[in-house]
């Protein structure tokens, strides 16, 4: 596995963390998922990884704006996975994972700061 991050090239948090990912010297794949969005099954992989549900990942405005009035529980797990994959902008990014695994949303520098240690095998 190879470090992973998936961004919306326009927003500034993306621009940050690949930022701080290219000053660390690491090597990643970068996924544009508005232009590539994920699978059904690549997005439950994720969240399976983050031990999150997919609301919340979910962007409140972007999910307002795509009608997506669906209630949080398992019930509806799939038909939220189902909703953001068919309208990606509503999921929260960037989204990394690194080699071992580990996948966070990192809108923060700190999280950033711990996905690049876990990485560096600190």
């Amino acid at each position: 596995m190879s470090v992973e991050i998936w961004i919306n090239p326009s927003c500034s948090k993306c621009r940050s963390a690949k930022a701080d990912l290219d000053a660390a010297g690491i090597t990643y794949v970068e996924r544009r998922y508005l232009d590539e969005p994920p699978t059904r099954a690549e997005l439950a992989d994720v969240l399976r990884r983050m031990g999150l549900e997919p609301w919340d990942i979910a962007r409140p405005q972007e999910t307002r704006d795509a009608g997506i009035e669906l209630p949080k529980d398992d019930a509806h797990r799939e038909d939220w996975i189902a909703a953001m994959v068919a309208s990606p902008l509503t999921i929260q990014r960037p989204i990394i994972t690194t080699t071992d695994g580990t996948t966070m949303v990192a809108r923060d520098p700190q999280t950033v700061a711990e996905l690049l240690a876990r990485e560096a095998g600190e």
